[in-house]
């Protein structure tokens, strides 16, 4: 049987690839626009990252976006759920306890770079049962390598804990767009505006403002890899100006909005 047979019927149960004897374990595995993975964890450190679409993935203490120029690195043991933002082909790496050392403890957003995407989907092309001596050992060894050299990010969102700041968050994140001030969030969450925005800053570092900032960047950034246009990104998320919107985009992320968009 040829390789690209094995990989066509390679299993898309996460659970089958937990006790793989090798270093690494790769799982491509294709979802529709909205698809939603239920809360899990896995025995293995894992690479969540797709060629093509976004994800959301959610843990209790963050959330992150992640487009395709992106992967999120998640220790093992770490219960988290995953919404497709567009059709996504997701290629998963899932890392032995011996090949994730040194790897950060915590989720990390980490840049994904055109060899270590290549690599990638190798790997996914390669027996799941590869030969460690033979040519596929190299690119085992070529992934690891580029996974303890790539940057990790600060493109997260942090979650509170607070089911009053909870529910508010949620709902920020349903619709970032949303304009409504904390006076009027205060109302429905029996607590005053005081009271909230002290929790928010207690419980996740940022204020009102720069949470909703960070959240409206981080669906920004799924939007526009997603090729949406910048326009329509900008007025979605409740901005008065392309330029307006731009200019925050730059300030928080580094880069334009259009350099998140395909290249054409």
């Amino acid at each position: 049987m040829s390789q690209n047979s094995q990989a066509a019927l390679r299993s898309t149960n996460p659970e089958d690839y937990q006790g793989v004897p090798r270093a690494v374990a790769a799982m491509p595995k294709d979802f529709a626009d909205g698809f939603e993975i239920a809360p899990h964890r896995h025995r293995r450190a894992q690479l969540i990252y797709a060629t093509a679409g976004t994800m959301r993935i959610s843990t209790e203490e963050a959330v992150w976006v992640v487009p395709p120029q992106r992967a999120l690195w998640m220790p093992p043991g770490v219960r988290h759920s995953i919404v497709m933002s567009g059709d996504v082909t997701m290629r998963t790496l899932y890392l032995r306890q011996d090949a994730a050392a040194g790897m950060p403890e915590v989720c990390r957003v980490l840049r994904i770079s055109p060899l270590l995407r290549e690599l990638i989907v190798r790997a996914t092309e390669m027996p799941v049962h590869y030969d460690e001596r033979g040519a596929a050992g190299h690119v085992e060894a070529l992934i690891l390598d580029e996974l303890h050299h790539e940057p990790s990010l600060p493109f997260h969102l942090p979650m509170p804990r607070d089911k009053r700041l909870q529910r508010l968050c949620s709902a920020l994140l349903a619709a970032p767009g949303d304009q409504r001030t904390l006076e009027h969030w205060a109302g429905s969450a029996n607590a005053s505006p005081r009271t909230l925005a002290r929790l928010f800053v207690t419980e996740t570092g940022l204020t009102f403002g720069a949470w909703r900032q960070q959240a409206r960047v981080l669906e920004a950034m799924g939007r526009l890899s997603g090729g949406q246009a910048v326009t329509d990104v900008a007025l979605d998320l409740g901005y008065d100006s392309v330029s307006a919107f731009s200019a925050m985009f730059r300030r928080a992320s580094g880069v334009s909005p259009s350099a998140y968009r395909p290249a054409r």
